[in-house]
């Protein structure tokens, strides 16, 4: 760790208003770090070094320097939203290499929050699946190099985990956050539908793709939230007692889940029920039709992008993915499914307030060149070790992952939290009570060549 390198969101914008330090010292301590060590991770698709170096000289001169709430905060973004002046590759070689002309709404609002934007992270082609590899190179677990980082925005969880940023935006379609946070030990929030602005993609998956933090402690994570939110999520007063249903069976009929996730999940509602809450074992009424479902949105989502893309220049499980969701894209944008999984779950979030389950089923893939293999290898992969996710894109409705625990080559495991819409403060509230008990190592520790 440096002098700044390292340390909290939080910390840094305190001292970057205090005048403690400059936004110009922060980021070339991150520059230097990313140079040293992402060459192992992979998380960059592209550093912006000058241009940031040029950011941070430029917020030094802001009459508003003192109440920024991210003063100098070094941060990474997903390479499928608009950074000005560069351009958005979306993990392929068959998109434009244009450089955009304005930030996506999600970035200018952190940018005008003081945070300086570092670099562009990579993704798997499109966005579309868990692991995150292709033409621009594969990213890596901080924690475990041989591991994929998770998708997709498995560059912008590395590039934190790695302690390169302190925060870094995604997005999630799938489980696209919840899936690398879990992954490379950090907290992260999928928003409830309508909390932040979304504008992914062409049509953000059919309103299933949400824009999120990825940070490594709840404070930070609330901290960008407030930010990226169209009106800050509002803070429980008092300690409010939760109906807790804690659910270890997988939503995918004939996925099993790994003993290290579901002694997480045990873990960490024994945490939750010593802290006051009313915990108990619950399934939710997952539909055996679920698999099919995600599969036809996710599919449909992906052919909705690939539209205009030349298809010689798409991976071949991407073009497969895209043709098999053409035949769907009109069914799934008439909603009827979505609504019917909401009218099945909802009765259950009626009884319990929050839902606690592992945020994966096992650990993630090896790293490796996925996007030269087989459509039907990536699904099976893809499915087998992130079934917990996708329902809650579906429905629309806020989701967590949290560190609990490790596996046991002694990367970081996760649990999920789940709520019904506006529970992001409940959420939240919860993973800040496990942050408090059971403490997480926040970055890996990664050698330089």
């Amino acid at each position: 760790m440096t002098e700044w390198a390292g340390r909290t969101a939080a910390e840094i914008a305190a001292a970057v208003r205090a005048k403690e330090v400059t936004a110009r010292e922060v980021v070339a301590e991150h520059l230097a770090l990313i140079q040293r060590l992402d060459r192992r991770i992979g998380a960059f698709r592209t550093v912006r070094a000058e241009a940031a170096l040029t950011e941070a000289d430029e917020l030094a001169s802001r009459a508003d320097l003192a109440e920024l709430p991210l003063a100098g905060v070094p941060l990474a973004v997903k390479d499928n939203l608009a950074v000005r002046g560069e351009s958005r590759r979306d993990g392929s070689a068959a998109t434009p290499d244009t450089p955009a002309d304005a930030d996506h709404v999600t970035v200018a609002r952190l940018r005008a929050a003081g945070a300086v934007v570092v670099g562009l992270t990579n993704v798997p082609e499109l966005c579309v699946f868990g692991t995150t590899e292709g033409v621009y190179g594969t990213t890596r677990n901080p924690w475990d190099l041989s591991r994929t980082a998770g998708g997709s925005s498995g560059g912008s969880a590395a590039a934190v985990a790695a302690g390169l940023v302190p925060l870094a935006l995604g997005n999630d379609g799938m489980g696209s956050l919840r899936i690398p946070a879990a992954n490379c030990g950090l907290v992260t929030l999928k928003p409830g539908h309508g909390v932040v602005p979304a504008g992914i993609g062409h049509g953000d998956w059919f309103g299933m793709a949400e824009n999120g933090p990825l940070a490594t402690t709840v404070e930070d994570l609330r901290l960008m939230l407030d930010v990226l939110a169209d009106t800050p999520v509002p803070r429980a007063q008092e300690p409010v007692s939760l109906r807790v249903a804690v659910a270890l069976r997988s939503p995918l009929a004939g996925t099993g889940v790994s003993r290290p996730y579901t002694t997480a999940v045990r873990e960490a509602a024994g945490v939750l029920a010593r802290g006051g809450h009313q915990v108990r074992r619950a399934e939710p009424p997952y539909p055996l039709s679920l698999g099919i479902t995600a599969l036809r949105h996710w599919t449909a989502g992906t052919a909705v992008d690939a539209e205009g893309l030349d298809p010689a220049r798409l991976a071949r499980r991407t073009r497969v993915h895209a043709a098999l969701g053409r035949r769907f894209v009109g069914p799934v944008r008439n909603g009827d499914s979505r609504e019917r999984l909401r009218a099945q779950l909802m009765p259950f979030f009626t009884e319990h307030d929050v839902l606690l389950t592992p945020a994966l089923a096992r650990r993630s893939p090896a790293a490796g060149p996925w996007h030269e293999r087989g459509w039907l290898r990536n699904i099976l992969a893809n499915s087998a070790y992130s079934p917990f996710t996708p329902p809650w894109n579906l429905t629309g409705w806020p989701a967590m992952s949290v560190p609990v625990g490790r596996l046991p080559s002694g990367a970081p495991c996760a649990v999920q939290l789940v709520g019904r819409p506006g529970s992001e403060d409940a959420l939240l509230g919860l993973a800040e009570e496990l942050e408090k008990r059971r403490p997480w190592q926040r970055t890996a520790r990664v050698a330089g060549p």
